[in-house]
């Protein structure tokens, strides 16, 4: 039982670097899952987008898939650094 809360403490030692990337990471997929369960404000806010200024829509498109490239990325980035093995 002391070996495991010593290795529970040494582990947290090790992610508290890590603590505000992961809660933002957290925060982040947390809206993704709000976004997703509500597609219809998502739509609402593309069809304003498209009346009040149409040359603008594929700006906006175009900063859309970068975040939404960008939050892939940094999904697979944090999967392959939580999948690590500590050495």
């Amino acid at each position: 039982m002391e070996r495991a809360a010593v290795e529970r403490e040494r582990l947290a030692a090790q992610l508290a670097p890590w603590r505000a990337r992961l809660g933002l990471i957290d925060r982040s997929a947390t809206a993704a899952r709000s976004v997703l369960a509500h597609p219809e404000w998502l739509a609402a806010a593309a069809v304003l987008i498209l009346i009040l200024r149409p040359r603008r829509a594929l700006a906006w498109a175009r900063r859309g898939l970068l975040l939404w490239r960008a939050w892939r990325w940094t999904r697979q980035a944090a999967r392959e650094i939580l999948a690590r093995k500590p050495a």
